[in-house]
């Protein structure tokens, strides 16, 4: 039986699609190659944003029309939402964002009985961490571990909080475990990932914190590069940074959920810090981890938002001096706080928004790149390419480099130039 899957949205995502394939080919499934007949298509979903829905529906609809003959099997956060939708679209097999060990059960449930199968269970009724497979995604050199689920800041745009449920967390004992486990199989960098990684802890016996988990990873794998997902900045405190630094293994890049540069939109987000409380993030940051590499996400054209504060925003991302935005045009979400707001505005405008946030992005970008000239950068190299290999150094820049088999070691590159929104070097240590 061989299957394709497909993952939307973030790396939770990524990391559950990961594991649900490890499951399978625990019961004999394997991935098809291009050209094999496939039996069964996977697509976990994400509603993120509106966007994130469309491209769900899309995606379901396209893989079934290229592989008629496979069972569909669809699960994730826009499943979670909108289940008879999924199955008014053809899929076979509907679940949720949550229990990927009931879901691949019921697809070969399905497989058996070839009738439909559905489980979407109350969200907020999760109390446990469901524990899944550790590793990557087939082919990757960098593994990821979800270390907690579940969101309760309640943003006024989000609908996340409504599809995961509350925080529930992996305890330490079993982080050390599975990194512990992953670096004797070879990873040499672990992506430590959650939907909402600063709240990790506050559901387990004795409130450990982010820092603890990352120093338990630190701990149980010496050698591991230790690579943070998506933080709020409320989590990253002076003792964060001491802690998380004094491992010397976390990599100096941070992503950032920063959303707005001006504190009228940020309240009006249910955001928990001011523009004031972010710098003091990024500097500390930039205290602990000189050179670090910051990125962030931004939605523009919130409900309300006028063009002062939008050019505030504009000059708060130049201030910052981010390596890298997301942008993102704000996307109404039925049921959400933010949907029944006024003032909403057109998608023109958030439309030009989010292009001139974009160029203010780009020109931040194109500096921090060309700050990397003669430096010497750490690269996890992963993929080969024009006789050189591609691989991202721990400030996540992209390096290419020239070199003989480099696909999953670490090498330490000399930058030579930049090339669009690449890094260019020499192997140090050939």
């Amino acid at each position: 039986m061989r299957y394709i899957i497909t993952a939307l949205g973030c790396k939770v995502n990524q990391y559950e699609a990961q594991a649900v394939e490890t499951l399978l080919q625990e019961q004999g499934f394997q991935p098809a190659a291009e050209g094999d007949p496939v039996d069964l298509v996977i697509v976990n979903t994400c509603a993120v944003t509106a966007e994130g829905g469309r491209k769900s529906r899309q995606t379901i609809r396209r893989l079934r029309e290229e592989h008629p003959g496979a069972l569909t099997a669809v699960c994730g956060c826009w499943s979670q939402l909108s289940p008879e939708d999924a199955q008014s679209i053809g899929a076979d097999v509907v679940h949720g964002s949550g229990d990927k060990h009931a879901f691949v059960a019921d697809i070969l449930k399905a497989f058996e009985v070839r009738e439909f199968q559905s489980f979407v269970d109350d969200p907020f009724q999760r109390r446990v961490f469901e524990s899944l497979p550790a590793g990557a995604v087939s082919g990757r050199t960098r593994a990821m571990l979800k270390i907690q689920d579940g969101c309760h800041n309640f943003c006024t745009y989000c609908v996340i909080p409504y599809t995961r449920g509350r925080i529930r967390s992996l305890p330490l004992a079993e982080i050390a475990a599975q990194t512990a486990a992953l670096y004797a199989e070879g990873y040499r960098e672990l992506v430590l990932t959650g939907i909402e990684i600063a709240s990790y802890g506050v559901d387990l016996e004795g409130k450990p914190n982010l820092a603890d988990a990352v120093v338990a990873a630190a701990e149980a794998a010496p050698g591991m590069r230790l690579r943070l997902g998506s933080l709020e900045p409320t989590v990253v405190t002076e003792d964060f940074c001491r802690a998380i630094a004094a491992t010397e293994q976390v990599c100096d890049h941070f992503h950032l959920s920063l959303q707005s540069g001006t504190d009228r939109t940020l309240a009006r987000m249910n955001r928990k810090y001011d523009t004031a409380a972010f710098a003091a993030v990024a500097e500390r940051l930039r205290r602990y981890f000189p050179g670090c590499a910051l990125t962030a996400d931004l939605i523009t054209g919130f409900p309300g938002e006028t063009e002062a504060d939008h050019a505030a925003t504009l000059a708060f991302l130049r201030k910052i001096a981010f390596s890298q935005v997301h942008v993102f045009p704000y996307s109404r979400r039925p049921g959400t706080k933010a949907d029944a707001m006024p003032e909403q505005l057109t998608a023109a405008v958030k439309s030009q928004r989010a292009h001139e946030a974009q160029r203010a992005a780009d020109e931040t970008r194109a500096a921090y790149l060309s700050s990397q000239l003669g430096r010497t950068l750490s690269v996890l190299f992963e993929t080969e390419q024009d006789g050189g290999w591609l691989g991202h150094s721990t400030n996540y820049c992209t390096v290419l480099a020239e070199g003989e088999g480099l696909r999953g070691l670490v090498k330490n590159v000399e930058i030579t130039g930049v090339s669009g929104a690449m890094l260019v070097g020499t192997l140090v240590d050939a």
